[in-house]
């Protein structure tokens, strides 16, 4: 979608700015894989730091909670101070906590490097895909950029994991945090001659007290829905979440009445912005809901390593190198973007419905599926991306660009809570009353339990945990799958309602 106030065709991008997109790539990549980099450095941290439960889950989570919490705050920013600006500060300050995690020597001292990683994130997220919007003016150039930065993201997170196993097996835990360092140099080094310095030429004043609202609306939610799979509907994580939704009202009261808002409201009346974001929602939702039962099931059903998983993980991340391009190709040559996205929701609504098929011994299968949504995810994640970024002014290309970064750690949540909690629900009808407590729990209080059983006891517990599992996993790709179903009629209502 083009500014419908230009009144001459759009410049086109040229070596410099594919170079300078080439140079972005680099902290988008590494952002994302510091999702998921410790899940296997973490044994040799606790063995090396002795955390205690709080801390180890402080280390695991502090990142995600930090970035979130964040996003909104340095979005809007770095368009007040200068997009390339902040990019660099947090580039910097990405690479300082770098180097303090990957050389901590205790447990406080890594979970505040990993707070200050997660501050980085924030930064340089938002302000990446400001820049790109900046610096691809013609919609097709820009809609072929933003489906390469999507392929980037979405991969991104599957290699963090296979990347945290090699290094931990080869050198000490420490290494999976140095690995930033070269990225974060060339970015301080190149960011400067390659990349165009952008920001809102009016943006009034700041509003401070926007910030801690709009951390208090996102983290308690955000806290809340990730616990509620594993720990159930207690007090303590409803309150969270009925908090957060409070502050969630006070901050858009406050939007709504300062004069100089964070979030401002027009933005959100822009034609099809709403939209997107609810969309993308919905993706993240069903993207992040259907990652926690495909590594659980390639771990705990059909038995692999750590490692095993991660490597064959991958796999599906072939079809995301085809999805991007393909998409933008559809998308030029005039099939109109609603029934693309369309298209993308009706395509992950299939890889749930693989999913829904299978047993315990389906390891190609569920690679299918889980590549069928991959596929999906990048062609809606780049148009919705590409429809808000375009139709967004461009002195609000931070803002934009951290409201969509926000929705989808919003559904990323949310996925994990309501598909996690459906499945949950599941296992627990299917296990025997006569099952010890802790495997009727969950598939891995069942393995633990069937370890310490005799011959055929632990082996038929431990099929039946494994068939109760699957049982779950089907279940909740049903659930995904109408739900996707429903975004794709959506989507196609919407999207079209938003060009006309």
């Amino acid at each position: 979608m083009t500014n419908p106030k230009s009144t001459t065709a759009p410049a086109g991008a040229g070596r410099r700015e594919w170079t300078a997109l080439g140079v972005l790539m680099l902290p988008l990549l590494l952002v994302s894989m510091d999702v998921s980099v410790l899940y296997f450095a973490l044994p040799a941290i606790g063995a090396d730091l002795r955390p205690s439960g709080t801390q180890q889950l402080w280390i695991l989570d502090v990142y995600g909670f930090v970035l979130a919490g964040l996003l909104m705050t340095m979005g809007a920013l770095g368009d007040r101070i200068g997009r390339r600006r902040l990019l660099l500060i947090g580039a910097a300050a990405f690479g300082g906590a770098s180097l303090l995690a990957a050389y901590a020597d205790s447990a406080g001292t890594l979970i505040a490097a990993r707070a200050v990683l997660g501050v980085g994130g924030a930064t340089l997220m938002p302000s990446t895909m400001a820049l790109l919007r900046t610096m691809f003016t013609d919609p097709g150039q820009r809609a072929k950029a933003i489906g390469l930065w999507s392929g980037v993201m979405t991969g991104g997170i599957a290699l963090g994991s296979v990347m945290s196993g090699i290094l931990v097996e080869h050198f000490w835990w420490g290494s999976v945090f140095l690995v930033n360092l070269p990225a974060m140099a060339l970015l301080l080094l190149l960011g400067p001659v390659l990349l165009p310095e952008s920001r809102n030429p009016s943006p009034g004043r700041f509003d401070w007290l926007s910030v801690p609202l709009s951390m208090a609306a996102v983290l308690p939610v955000i806290y809340g829905v990730k616990e509620i799979p594993s720990e159930g509907w207690h007090p303590l994580y409803v309150v969270s979440v009925t908090v957060g939704l409070v502050f969630a009202a006070l901050f858009v009261h406050r939007q709504r009445t300062t004069c100089s808002p964070l979030i401002p409201p027009a933005l959100l009346r822009g034609r099809g912005f709403t939209p997107a974001l609810v969309l993308n929602l919905v993706a993240s939702l069903a993207m992040m809901g259907s990652a926690i039962f495909t590594t659980q099931y390639l771990q705990s059903v059909l038995g692999m390593s750590p490692l095993a998983a991660a490597l064959w993980s991958l796999v599906p991340s072939v079809f995301i190198g085809v999805a991007g391009p393909l998409t933008a190709q559809l998308v030029q040559r005039g099939v109109d973007r609603g029934y693309v996205v369309a298209g993308g929701f009706a395509a992950m609504a299939a890889g749930f419905v693989l999913l829904a098929l299978l047993g315990t011994d389906s390891l190609w299968l569920v690679l299918t599926g889980a590549g069928v949504l991959a596929c999906g995810m990048v062609a809606i994640m780049s148009q919705l991306t590409d429809l808000a970024m375009g139709g967004a002014p461009v002195e609000r290309a931070g803002t934009a660009s951290a409201l969509l970064e926000t929705s989808a750690e919003f559904g990323g949540a949310l996925g994990m809570a309501v598909l996690g909690s459906i499945g949950t629900a599941v296992y627990r009808h299917e296990m025997p009353a006569t099952a010890p407590a802790a495997a009727r729990e969950t598939l891995s209080g069942a393995l633990a339990a069937a370890a310490g059983l005799p011959g055929r006891a632990g082996e038929s517990l431990l099929a039946t945990a494994r068939e109760a599992f699957t049982s779950g996993m089907q279940g909740a790709a049903i659930a995904g799958a109408v739900l996707l179903v429903a975004a794709a009629v959506g989507a196609g209502v919407t999207l079209r309602a938003a060009r006309d």
